[in-house]
């Protein structure tokens, strides 16, 4: 399994820390050489190649893409992941703020995938894995805009894989739950009671605890692989049994 994605080239966007971090390490144990694009790439780990990119600027993500191409020699792998949070309900979001999270979030995704669609073309093992979320699925509370843009990936996932599956483009997405990142430690610390908010987080959850970056990284490069040669237009839940699964009460 570990040698699954050797001689491929992967990017990973918001790959400096968290759920990217993750993703980034996972397909390098596979084999994959793997080029960060990042808002700060001097924070990515020293083993990949780190890249300037902000997601939210075309000019930024043609230039990220076109370097890692040719520092990595091409690009068979596209790993969406950056992304921005969002907070409160349909009333406490002004429009620029709908419009800067969608434009990060959702378009984001877009300007990566376009700009390496020339290079994903080329390969015959190419893979597109973005990252989406449990808020896609499920209803959150005070997540009204966050979700939306999500739901939004969602549906751009299969989209994206009906219009790229004869060009031998795989698209998938993972689902995350709620995950010990550092957007949620900021959230944890900006609550009246971080150690009451963490136990609330974990205990939605029915496996009872927080997702960790690493088994989403694990998801993300299972999807990527050649391995996954049969699946596209799949959204993988990884949200310990939060999207599906109703318990009693113990």
């Amino acid at each position: 399994m570990h040698a699954s994605m050797t001689g491929l080239s992967a990017i990973v966007t918001g790959g400096a820390s968290g759920i990217g971090a993750a993703a980034a390490h996972a397909l390098a144990e596979r084999g994959a050489a793997v080029a960060v694009l990042d808002l700060r790439p001097e924070a990515a780990d020293p083993a990949f190649t780190g890249i300037a990119c902000d997601v939210g600027d075309d000019a930024s993500v043609r230039r990220a893409v076109a370097e890692a191409a040719e520092r990595l020699g091409g690009i068979d792998v596209v790993v969406n992941n950056a992304g921005i949070g969002a907070q409160g309900t349909i009333e406490d979001n002004s429009d620029e703020e709908w419009r800067r999270v969608l434009d990060i979030n959702v378009l984001g995704i877009v300007r990566v995938t376009r700009a390496a669609l020339g290079h994903l073309r080329a390969s015959d093992r190419a893979a597109v894995v973005n990252t989406c979320s449990i808020a896609a699925t499920a209803g959150l509370p005070q997540r009204a805009l966050y979700s939306a843009s999500k739901g939004a990936v969602a549906s751009l996932t299969l989209a994206m894989a009906a219009d790229h599956l004869r060009e031998g483009i795989r698209v998938n997405c993972v689902n995350p739950g709620t995950a010990d990142t550092p957007w949620v430690g900021r959230l944890l610390d900006s609550a009246p009671d971080p150690a009451a908010e963490r136990s609330a987080l974990a205990a939605r959850q029915p496996h009872g605890r927080l997702v960790t970056p690493a088994e989403v990284g694990e998801a993300i490069a299972y999807l990527a692989s050649p391995l996954a040669g049969s699946t596209t237009g799949v959204a993988l839940a990884v949200d310990g049994g939060m999207q599906g699964l109703r318990l009693r009460p113990e």
